[in-house]
């Protein structure tokens, strides 16, 4: 990993961290936040997965209004440290573990 690769990565564990201990905990069921990203052709290929504790716990958070505020959240902490996601409907999922 080259240094820029680490500070990037370091970026988007700060922010996500952020996310992850504000605005998601106060969804039932919600375990953690995490991402993949394929240096090279970052932002684009940023990931990021918010991981549940159920299925069920996932399926009331998506029937909520949970994940458009999860998204905007996202969006907008990333944003202010100058990273835009091109795609956040295919960038963020909302997975069980």
């Amino acid at each position: 990993m080259r240094k820029s690769d680490k500070k990037i990565d370091n970026l988007i564990r700060e922010v996500l961290t952020e996310i992850c201990e504000g605005t998601l905990k106060n969804y039932d069921g919600f375990l953690w936040v995490t991402h993949t990203v394929k240096f090279p052709s970052f932002p684009q290929s940023l990931h990021i997965i918010c991981v549940f504790e159920s299925n069920q716990d996932r399926a009331n958070f998506l029937m909520s209004d949970g994940q458009q505020h999860v998204s905007t959240t996202i969006q907008k902490a990333f944003h202010q440290v100058g990273v835009q996601l091109k795609n956040a409907n295919k960038q963020i999922s909302y997975e069980t573990r």
